[in-house]
């Protein structure tokens, strides 16, 4: 048999033959096109069954009278019409919409400035970085137990008050509707500093260290090249920061209900978004298809958060 001749349509300009198109080449293409879904298919799988159908049958379950022990039946807008007329419900809301006024300026700043003072070398660095950094790995219900002794009334705060002869009798750090919050929102501060502290000295440590030269040889003093230098330079981590911790803030749950002891204050008037989804959903006699309203609202409260702070951020990103 003689060699089959290729003439200049089977070869390039360089003279190497081409390679032959047809069923192959596409069937390999097509293997190609498919690859990536494979290596996706497990994490996709894991999300649509424990994230995707979850979420979607709480949507569902928030139009039925479903409870603990039956599937419910279909009652429209009901459990969100109960929803509006409840005032459970509008103190909540209110309490959680005050948590995250007044906790998230305190966790955007406090963990910069301690960040700002730990990344400085020193001997004591570390120790400084471990204690901030241990409310963070601390259980929850172990640090509200702690602070619950702490601000009892005949807890350690109150003794060294009367010690101090600061005051004439036990302040109600525990038991008044606002003290509460405010004690809640101090031991989340408290709690929360450390972690956000890690975020920021991964940030400062991308500041170059020529700014600060800069600044020292111009005559700044440590303040103003911490004004000058170190806001603008993790300015980007601050507004994610301030993400986190507001959706944090808005989900609080173990502080409060630790520190009232499961009654969300005097006549429950310290109750969250969440101790209240947490009150009509657990239980034999739990009202599932109430609870699942409430979660579906607070959902919708909390995208509605995160796109206004993204548009702002976006806003001051565009304004520089």
């Amino acid at each position: 048999m003689t060699a089959p001749v290729m003439t200049e349509a089977d070869t390039d300009a360089a003279g190497i033959p081409r390679k032959a198109e047809g069923r192959g080449a596409a069937g390999r293409t097509h293997h190609r096109w498919s690859a990536p879904w494979l290596f996706l298919a497990l994490g996709l799988t894991v999300t649509a069954v424990f994230v995707l159908f979850p979420f979607l049958n709480t949507v569902v379950l928030s139009f039925t009278d479903a409870t603990m022990v039956r599937g419910g039946r279909f009652v429209g807008l009901d459990n969100y019409r109960r929803l509006s007329d409840d005032p459970r419900f509008w103190t909540a809301l209110l309490n959680s919409t005050l948590y995250v006024v007044c906790v998230v300026p305190f966790m955007v700043v406090l963990p910069l400035l301690l960040a700002a003072l730990v990344s400085r070398p020193g001997r004591l660095v570390g120790v400084f970085r471990s204690a901030f950094y241990t409310p963070v790995v601390m259980s929850a219900v172990a640090v509200g137990l702690i602070w619950t002794n702490l601000l009892d009334s005949r807890g350690l705060v109150n003794e060294a008050l009367s010690w101090a002869r600061l005051v004439s009798e036990p302040v109600p750090f525990i038991a008044d509707r606002w003290l509460l919050l405010i004690s809640a929102m101090f031991v989340t501060v408290w709690t929360g500093a450390g972690y956000y502290m890690v975020i920021y000295l991964a940030a400062l440590a991308h500041i170059p260290r020529a700014l600060y030269d800069a600044a020292s040889v111009d005559g700044a003093g440590a303040v103003r090249s911490f004004l000058s230098v170190t806001v603008p330079g993790v300015r980007s981590t601050m507004a994610l920061v301030g993400v986190l911790s507001s959706v944090a803030a808005f989900r609080v749950f173990s502080e409060v209900y630790v520190l009232s002891g499961n009654t969300g204050g005097t006549g429950g008037k310290d109750i969250t978004m969440t101790m209240l989804i947490q009150r009509e959903g657990t239980g034999l006699s739990a009202d599932t298809g109430y609870a699942t309203a409430v979660s579906v609202v607070m959902f919708v409260l909390t995208l509605a958060l995160l796109v206004v702070q993204l548009r702002m951020q976006r806003r001051d990103g565009d304004a520089e």
